[in-house]
C-alpha cells in the first residue's frame, strides 16, 4: 500500500484519522555553508529528546534559527580561521574526542541547544493541563538553560572563558 495510511473509515467504529507519510524534504539534513558542519535533523531529534507532536517542519524551522544564532557568533571566527587555511570546522586543529572534533562537538552542542530552547519556547505540547505544565517547568530545562548552554558550547569553542565579571 502507498501513501498515507488510513484508520477506521466507513466500516469502523472509529473515525477515520490520516498518517501522512514521511515527507523526504523536512527529513533531510540541512546543508551549511560547506564550511560548517551540515545539520542531521534525525539525530538532532534524537539527541536532544524532541517529541513525535513537533513536526519535522517545526524541528527544522528550530534548526535554521539556531544555526543563524551560531554562525553569527563564529562569523568572525570562522573567517580567522579560512584565512589560516583551515577547509572545513573539523580541519581546524583540535582534541579528538569519540572520533569526531572537538569543534565539531560544541558546534552540534550549539545546534541543539539554540534549537530545544527555541522548541521548548514555543511548542509547549497543547493537551497539557495545567498541573502537568508545571511538573514539566520543574523538570525540564528552560529555554534561558539551553540558551545558557548553547553560548556555554560557542564561548568553548572560541577558547572564551565563560563567565564575564563587570563591577557594579
Amino acid at each position: 500500500m502507498s501513501g498515507p495510511w488510513v484508520f477506521g473509515g466507513p466500516d469502523s467504529d472509529c473515525p477515520a484519522s490520516v498518517i501522512p507519510p514521511a515527507d523526504p524534504v523536512a527529513d533531510a539534513p540541512i546543508v551549511n555553508d560547506g564550511w560548517l558542519p551540515d545539520i542531521d535533523l534525525t539525530t538532532l531529534r534524537r539527541e536532544i529528546r524532541v517529541r513525535e507532536s513537533v513536526t519535522p517542519e517545526r524541528l527544522r524551522a528550530a534548526a535554521l534559527s539556531a544555526a543563524i544564532t551560531v554562525g553569527n557568533d563564529l562569523v568572525v571566527w570562522q573567517a580567522a580561521r579560512i584565512a589560516e587555511g583551515h577547509a572545513s570546522l573539523g580541519a581546524v586543529p583540535a582534541p579528538v574526542l569519540d572520533g569526531r572534533s572537538r569543534n565539531v562537538i560544541l558546534y552540534a552542542r550549539a545546534i541543539a541547544c539554540f534549537a530545544k530552547a527555541e522548541l521548548v519556547e514555543r511548542y509547549r505540547d497543547i493537551d497539557t493541563t495545567a498541573d502537568g505544565d508545571r511538573k514539566a517547568d520543574a523538570l525540564d530545562q528552560t529555554p534561558d538553560d539551553l540558551r545558557r548552554d548553547g553560548r556555554h558550547a560557542i564561548r568553548d569553542l572560541l577558547g572564551r572563558g565563560r563567565t564575564t565579571v563587570e563591577l557594579i
